[in-house]
């Protein structure tokens, strides 16, 4: 299905140094990036521009804008988001979505992961010090900052300093403007290793996912769409909130199947269970 054809990479910030080698090697595809395609109109992550859509609809518009500013038929895009992990509250994580739509043979897959290996974060600065100390925490110079007058404020902002001297003059001019000075860790792609490794993991989590066939029309993409929970706790039998079942599903004919036991526990551990352990 794959091998031989033209994959667009919806980009403008280098995601094609994270996605195209693992596509090209896995499934014979030749990646290009689609010229002169603005993905910042759809947001920014500096806030210059405000975010009108979810990041699933926002890969998936990257996509289509792709596709019709080129004259091929399959394209990829990625979104990511950033913020307090949904079950370790007070770690920052990366959510990565990457998106793949195929008009030729006319399908779609979404696929997402959460990474805590991030350096997300951001600080109100009063002096030199603390803006070196969050410096070498955010692992600058190799990951890039951002410097503006404070949270959130949409002008006088200084993007992708990755030069100490940059850095230091950026912060000199704003802290004697403004009084404070707000850093960031600058989370577009090409200034930040750790989310272009991420990228780059999805992006082998999406080949494998490729690599698995519909049982039921051949179609590739098969794969883990939801789970349940419910596993029976191993001392009283009541249902826990550990994971019972996969929910495995065709990304493009209606076929689904639960598949129990998916990490071959058939019982939890009563630690975990909200009745043994309250």
């Amino acid at each position: 299905m794959f091998e031989g054809r033209t994959l667009v990479i919806a980009t403008k910030h280098h995601k094609e140094q994270a996605i195209a080698p693992v596509m090209e090697q896995a499934l014979g595809v030749r990646c290009v990036v689609a010229e002169g395609l603005e993905t910042d109109e759809l947001g920014t992550f500096s806030g210059e521009i405000e975010r009108t859509l979810n990041p699933l609809s926002a890969a998936k518009e990257k996509c289509r804008r792709a596709l019709t500013h080129s004259p091929y038929d399959l394209a990829i895009a990625n979104e990511g988001s950033f913020g307090p992990h949904p079950a370790l509250f007070m770690i920052p994580a990366d959510e990565e979505i990457l998106f793949l739509i195929d008009t030729k043979n006319q399908w779609e897959l979404p696929i997402r992961t959460i990474s805590t290996e991030t350096n997300f974060a951001g600080q109100q600065i009063q002096d030199e010090e603390a803006l070196l100390a969050f410096a070498e925490a955010a692992l600058f110079p190799s990951h890039a900052l951002i410097l503006r007058p404070f949270k959130d404020a949409k002008q006088d902002i200084v993007k992708g300093i990755q030069d100490e001297t940059l850095l230091l003059e950026s912060f000199r001019k704003l802290k004697a403007e403004y009084d404070s000075v707000y850093a960031e860790t600058d989370m577009r792609a090409l200034y930040n290793p750790s989310r272009m490794k991420v990228i780059e993991e999805l992006t082998q989590q999406l080949v494998t996912r490729l690599q698995q066939n519909c049982p039921e029309c051949g179609q590739p993409g098969f794969g883990v769409v939801d789970v349940r929970s419910g596993l029976p706790c191993g001392w009283c039998g009541q249902a826990t909130s550990q994971i019972l079942a996969e929910i495995w599903a065709c990304p493009k004919c209606s076929y689904r199947e639960e598949r129990l036991f998916p990490k071959g526990q058939k019982e939890a551990d009563p630690g975990r269970c909200d009745y043994c352990n309250p």
